[in-house]
């Protein structure tokens, strides 16, 4: 037996009884990750569609094959840098001061801006949504009428002559779900752009309105189906892209302030908590 063999068989023999991840730690990847989003996207299409399913699979199988090849037939490891057999004291510092976790980010936009920006969103919303009603549907409520068939079930059985007339009981439930849908998603947006790419009229104008917008191609049919049948899909996208760069636009103008992450509850409340005092 060669020197070269005996060394390899000697360091076979070590090797099994090592300690595991002694020399080297599972080398970092995203596949895990991969396979998990596309598990969730997934089940999401039982309940939306066939497209979102397709999507789903596709991303399952691709983490699942970048899993596999990290693990097997050897495990990926990313070597540790090596160091002396005997280590250094460790070294002694003075004590730090005790002070809060940070959690990021540091600074967000206040509340009231996600609703001011969402309600004025909402504003450039409502304007090309009621620019489609009268050029293609000649119509102005056509769209009011519609949104309110998501809660009043007698819209879904109208016909189309009365989606093109007034309501009154109509018109005050799509002005409600219109007012509360925008001031919910302007919060959002208030709450999200501080972790969003530093152009949030960019993010909040174009990545959001389409991933928002390919949920609702899915799952329309089920909220709403009388809207599903006279949707006109570009007009659609166009009146969310209005709402996301107003919104992102309305809410970027506004001053960040501090996050209260640091205050105690009953400073974040406004209360004037009682101080001890030492005896």
């Amino acid at each position: 037996m060669s020197r070269n063999q005996m060394q390899n068989q000697v360091e076979k023999e070590l090797s099994q009884h090592e300690v595991p991840y002694l020399r080297g730690v599972p080398e970092p990847t995203g596949a895990p990750m991969i396979s998990a989003f596309g598990l969730t996207l997934l089940f999401m299409g039982l309940i939306t569609s066939r497209a979102v399913m397709a999507v789903g699979i596709i991303c399952m199988v691709v983490g699942l094959i970048g899993w596999i090849k990290v693990v097997f037939p050897n495990e990926a490891l990313e070597e540790l840098p090596s160091g002396s057999e005997i280590p250094d004291p460790a070294p002694q510092f003075a004590a730090r001061p005790t002070v809060g976790r940070v959690s990021l980010p540091e600074h967000i936009h206040p509340y009231r801006s996600g609703i001011w920006g969402g309600l004025i969103g909402g504003i450039s919303m409502a304007a090309v949504a009621l620019a489609w009603g009268l050029l293609k549907e000649k119509s102005f409520w056509m769209p009011i009428n519609l949104l309110a068939g998501v809660f009043l079930p007698s819209v879904e059985a109208a016909n189309v002559d009365s989606l093109k007339v007034f309501h009154m009981d109509w018109f005050l439930i799509a002005l409600v779900i219109h007012v509360f849908g925008c001031m919910v998603v302007g919060l959002v947006y208030a709450i999200t752009l501080p972790i969003a790419p530093q152009r949030p009229i960019l993010f909040g104008g174009i990545v959001a309105p389409i991933l928002w917008t390919g949920v609702l191609y899915g799952s329309i049919g089920i909220i709403n189906p009388k809207l599903e049948a006279f949707v006109s899909w570009p007009w659609f996208v166009a009146s969310q892209f209005a709402f996301g760069v107003t919104c992102g636009f309305v809410i970027s103008r506004w001053t960040k302030v501090p996050s209260m992450q640091n205050l105690s509850m009953q400073e974040r409340f406004g209360f004037e908590a009682n101080k001890e005092v030492k005896k």
